[in-house]
Order: structure tokens, then sequence, then C-alpha cells
């Protein structure tokens, strides 16, 4: 009978955010995959954890992922953590699920730390709806390319940095975005947990005179939706309406939806465009 991988939440800062079902299960299983060996010892031996561990990590991790699969099909119960928090979430083990998955091997998911939600519900920005885009690229036309898919996102946003790239970062943002609300949360759950409710532009003046320190999550104000219409609104004005009407009939409307969909664009009803057009 094929095992079980379990991904099991680790705290991301303080020790007590792990679950009791998250220590019971590190200890009954037959082996851990960890990001890094070295840093979950420390958490083992804190919750007096002595199952055996096994480096899986972003660099090793389709060769890895092949053997680790082998072993649950000949039976054994396998726990995959993170450095901190939730694995699968910006870390390389979504490809272990991916490839247990499509070996036949059951996954399942203990719940539990996780800094992007962590940030997202106390940082005082819509929470309904986010996106959650974790490290920008790192590759400048990539990077570029995501900038480009975020400036028009109307839903919160939720990004992940590191100390020595914050200032660059917010400048890419704020250039790209415009002034958006921001809320830069910083070293979460730990003793100098912070959260700045501050702009864009008002960030990157604080941290050029103060250095960055922690691991940071900034969590911004989507576009408002009222601003977006706006700019669309504008797109027509150097057009008339006899233009913008004609525009629509080319791309295969009748008149009458013409108008509808003019009316639409520049935010008026449709007798105003038909009253304009008669004139």
């Amino acid at each position: 009978m094929a095992g079980k991988l379990y991904l099991c939440a680790t705290p991301i800062g303080n020790l007590e955010d792990i679950t009791y079902r998250v220590v019971r299960t590190l200890k009954e299983v037959d082996l851990i995959g960890a990001e890094d060996t070295r840093n979950s010892i420390k958490l083992l031996n804190h919750f007096d954890i002595k199952t055996p561990m096994t480096s899986y990590h972003e660099f090793n991790k389709y060769d890895k992922a092949k053997v680790l699969v082998e072993e649950m099909l000949n039976g054994k119960n396998i726990a995959l953590i993170t450095d901190a928090g939730t694995p699968g979430i910006s870390d390389p083990g979504e490809e272990l699920v991916r490839q247990s998955l499509e070996a036949g091997v059951e996954v399942t998911s203990l719940p539990g730390a996780a800094a992007c939600i962590t940030a997202l519900t106390m940082s005082g920005q819509k929470t309904r709806r986010f996106v959650f885009e974790a490290f920008l690229p790192k590759e400048k036309k990539e990077k570029a390319k995501v900038l480009e898919q975020l400036q028009n996102e109307t839903r919160t946003i939720v990004i992940y940095e590191a100390p020595h790239r914050l200032i660059k970062t917010l400048k890419e943002l704020e250039e790209v975005l415009g002034d958006r609300e921001l809320t830069i949360c910083r070293e979460l759950t730990k003793r100098y947990e912070e959260a700045i409710q501050t702009t864009l532009k008002e960030a990157v003046k604080y941290y050029e005179t103060r250095e960055p320190k922690g691991e940071f999550v900034l969590v911004i104000a989507g576009k408002p939706e009222e601003e977006i219409e706006e700019e669309k609104r504008k797109q027509w004005e150097n057009m008339s309406v006899q233009e913008h009407v004609d525009h629509y009939i080319r791309l295969g409307n009748d008149k009458k939806e013409a108008m509808k969909l003019t009316a639409k664009d520049r935010g008026v009803s449709k007798r105003e465009i038909y009253n304009q057009l008669l004139s």
C-alpha cells in the first residue's frame, strides 16, 4: 500500500504558531523532507521530534521528488516542511506535490502559518479579493512584464521582498502603479513585528533614511475601479460621437448596439448619444 505526503506548515517566526497536529504528524511519519535541514533541526529539537530528515530544495527538487515519490509508492509516509510557513507557497514544494499526484500518491495539507495571509489580514487593505505575487522576478524583462500586468490590477496585491532589494522594488512599483496605499509588514510574529500603513512614495522616502531590516511583505491597494473607468472615458475624448459610433459599426455591430457601446464608453445615456447624433 502506498504511503502519503503530508504538507506541514511550520512557524514563520514564533514557535508557538505550530499546531498540535503538525507536531504529531512530524513524529509519526517515516521521513521529513526539509528545505534546509540545518535550519529545520532546530525546530525538530525544540519539539523533541526524532524523525530522520532529508534535504529537498530548489536545486534538487526535480530529481529528489522522484526519489521521494518512489519511497511513498513503497509504503513510506513523508512530511514536507519549508524553512518557514506553508510548503508549496513560494517554495519548491509544488513540484513534489505535482509528481506525487501524477503517481497516484495521496497528498494532504496541514494548515498553519503563511506570511502572505498573516500580512494581508493585519494590513487594513481590502481582503475579499487579492493576488499573491510572492517575490518579483529578478530577470529585468520578466519583472517588467509582471509589473505591467499589475498596473490595472483592482485586487489587493501581496508581494514578498528581501531587505537589500526593498528600496529598488518600492521605486519600481511606484513608477508603474503610481502612488498607491501600502501596508509594509516586517518580521511577522517575531519580537519586532511591525506593520506600517503608508503609500509607495512615502515608503521610498522612509527607507532611504533607514536601513531596511528583516523579511518584508508588501500589501498594496488595488487600483480603484472608478479610476479605470475614468481612464477609459478619456481615451474617447479626441473622437467625436459620430466617429465613436462608426468605430463600433465597423466592428460588425448594428447602429443600435454601436450607440449602446458608445454610451457605455463615455459614461452617458444612450438617449444622450442619440440626441448628439441628431444635432
